[in-house]
């Protein structure tokens, strides 16, 4: 497997699959740019699912997460681009983003994506 950014995202089978269980990712080193003026934001993702026959991998995710450090996005577009890109990947029974962006210019901002229903 790849050690360069990628979104290419990798599954594996739920081990579980007749079972909801949450899955809890949190990812505090996350960076794309701003598309206004090209500085760096950085923010904390923290993804939530419950898998139904997928589950992703984690190196996977690490290197798609990583493929946005040099990428224009706003934070509400790329709170929902990484929610639709990992739906597609795994079909979750449930999944939600949370992109907790640090302070710029006096305001934080949370972002908060949803796919399907908590059971």
């Amino acid at each position: 497997m790849s050690t360069k950014p990628s979104r290419d995202l990798q599954s594996f089978p739920n081990p579980k699959p007749e079972r909801d269980y949450e899955i809890h990712f949190d990812c505090p080193e996350f960076t794309c740019l701003c598309p206004a003026t090209g500085q760096p934001d950085f923010a904390k993702i923290r993804i939530r699912y419950i898998a139904d026959q997928r589950c992703v991998e984690l190196k996977s995710l690490k290197l798609y997460l990583w493929s946005y450090r040099d990428e224009g996005a706003f934070h509400e577009a790329v709170t929902n681009q990484i929610l639709d890109d990992l739906v597609a990947a795994i079909s979750p029974r449930f999944m939600e983003i949370e992109g907790d962006f640090y302070v710029r210019g006096g305001i934080g901002t949370i972002v908060i994506a949803r796919h399907g229903q908590r059971p």
